[in-house]
Parts: C-alpha cells; structure tokens; sequence
C-alpha cells in the first residue's frame, strides 16, 4: 500500500490507483457542498423571465378578474363592489346561456372531427418515405399558420351560400348547398369545417408518436391475419394513445375559447348582412360585454365561469383517460 511519505517524495502513481480518490471524493463532495447551501441564484437567473411574465400577464389578470367579477365596473368609473350580483345575473342572462349552448354545440361538433381527421393525415403521413416525407410533413402543417383572422376572412368566401367556392364544387355533383353564413342550422357546421385548416399542429403530434410505434407489434400482427385497419384499431391506437389524448384535452380547451374566427366573419366591422346569434360563441359574448358594452365586472364574471367549465371538463377528461390511455411501461 502506498504510504502518504511516498507520495510526497515525488513517487507517481498511476491513475485509478488509492492516492487520486481523496481528491476526486473532494471534487465530488464539493458539488454536492453548493447543492447543499442552496445556490440557485444561476437558475432563478434563468426561470426570471418566465416568472415575471406568467405574473403580470397571467396570475395577476386571473387574480384582478376574480375581483372585478365582484363589482359593478366600467372602465370611466372606479370599481363599486356588488358581490355576487354578477354572477346572480349571469344564470338569468339568455343571451350569456345562447352563448354557451352554441359552444357547447361547436364543441362536440369540432372536437371529434378535428381529432379523426388530424389522425387520418397522420397516417397517410406516416405511410410517405423517403426524401419527399419532409415535403408532405411541410404541406400539411402550412395551413396551420394561416392568421386567425384571414381565416374568418376566408370562411366568407369559401362558404358564402350564394357565389361561395363550397357551394360551387357541390354544384358540380349536383347538389344544392345550404346557405353557410345566414342560415343558423349550418353556421356552426361552417365554422368547425374551416377549424380544420389549422390540423398541421395536431398532425405533426400525431405523426411523432405513430414513428414510436415499434414496428414488431405490426409484424405480429400482420402475421396473425390482421389488416391495416385491424392494425391500426388494436395496434397503432393503444400505442398513441397519450399523444390523442393530448391533442383532445388541448383541442378541446380551444374550441371552448373560440373567438377571432367566428368575430371575423359574422361580428367584424361592416358585417351586417349575416346572421349573428349561431355564432356568437361564448367568448365572443364575453369580448363584447367588456369592450362593446363595457360592463368590465360582469364580462369578468363570465370569464370566470368558462374558466370553471373549462377545468371541470379537463378533469373529468383526465379521469377518463386513466382507464384509456397506454403510457409507455404499461401504466395507465
């Protein structure tokens, strides 16, 4: 054994050897020492900003509506509380309940067929090879980034009931469309079809995921007899089925804060030759109780309650989902 004399009269040792772990012990316990004293200053460096913003822009509007929902307020004045008088008149409001029946509607109308058809693009996708899968992987998400409001700008002219490109190619087939914009059985209709232009995020989710499907599931499968679409439901489905999961929760919280498209189309500056009440979505009433009418208090009381009906809704989805969804490991 090598004592401590021979090392300091100038005997080298080899490296791994007992003399070089006193001090790699000491660098180890060195680190752990700054852990230990609580030195997080470079992180909360980091985490400021994010900090800073999710406060001003986020829980301090929540905090400050919570509030405001209280009292009777209208930007001129100061606020005079009211207490629960807001929200008294909110149950009795049949404008505010029209309001949440058309995005109750445009909810189960939207969130299924976006999520149906996201997946089926994503496995038409998943089935492109080679050089050109980056191409078709951009084509589908470019539609995604259409701004909101050329959206709504759009919807008028892909679904004007009179000269309307929808109603045109349904022309050529022999079909009489309906009239998308006035008529207020197929305004809803309308406005979940044109949501289908923003897919390429939702794709691109759902393409990921069927990547991480491993391929030996698909050879056992093909070699017990099963079809693609035998395949597809008791394969490709289990396996993503966190990504879908996902893409629902999230859609779902979108299509209950629909706003710039439908406002574009039926509520925008000169739009008064189309029928209005289908599309006045719950968050457009909100919009238009603060900034139209401005009652300030009671448009807070109404953000309030699509806040609870959004968390209500995404809890009992989270439920839901632990007896449906397959997480990687076998947990559920």
């Amino acid at each position: 054994m090598t004592s401590a004399q021979d090392t300091r009269a100038g005997t080298t040792l080899p490296p791994g050897t007992e003399g070089d772990r006193p001090a790699q012990g000491a660098r180890k316990q060195s680190w752990r020492d700054g852990v230990r004293r609580g030195d997080w200053r470079p992180a909360l460096l980091f985490l400021s900003p994010w900090v800073v913003g999710f406060t001003v822009f986020t829980a301090w509007p929540v905090i400050y509506t919570g509030y405001l929902s209280l009292t009777d307020y209208d930007v001129l004045t100061a606020p005079s509380f009211v207490g629960l008088e807001n929200y008294q008149r909110l149950v009795q409001d049949q404008d505010a309940l029209r309001a949440m029946n058309n995005t109750m509607v445009y909810t189960v109308l939207q969130v299924p067929l976006y999520v149906v058809f996201s997946l089926m693009l994503a496995l038409l996708l998943n089935q492109v090879v080679g050089r050109t899968a980056g191409i078709f992987r951009t084509v589908f998400f470019l539609p995604s980034m259409t701004p909101p409001v050329a959206t709504g700008v759009l919807l008028l002219l892909l679904f004007n009931g009179q000269d309307g490109l929808l109603n045109e190619v349904l022309a050529w087939f022999g079909i009489n469309g309906p009239n998308w914009t006035t008529d207020p059985f197929w305004i809803k209709p309308g406005l979940v079809l044109m949501s289908l232009l923003s897919v390429g995020g939702s794709v691109i989710i759902l393409f990921a995921a069927l990547r991480g499907v491993p391929q030996d599931l698909y050879d056992a499968a093909f070699v017990d007899g099963a079809g693609f679409w035998r395949r597809t439901w008791h394969v490709t489905i289990p396996m993503i089925s966190g990504a879908l999961f996902f893409v629902v929760v999230v859609n779902t919280i979108a299509a209950l804060q629909s706003f710039t498209e439908a406002y574009t189309a039926f509520f925008g500056v000169g739009n008064t030759t189309y029928s209005n009440e289908a599309a006045e979505l719950y968050a457009i009433h909100v919009f238009r109780q603060a900034f139209e009418f401005l009652h300030m208090g009671y448009a807070s009381a109404l953000a309030w309650l699509l806040f609870l009906v959004i968390m209500v809704i995404t809890a009992v989805q989270v439920v839901v989902s632990r007896r449906l969804v397959f997480y990687e490991g076998g947990a559920r």
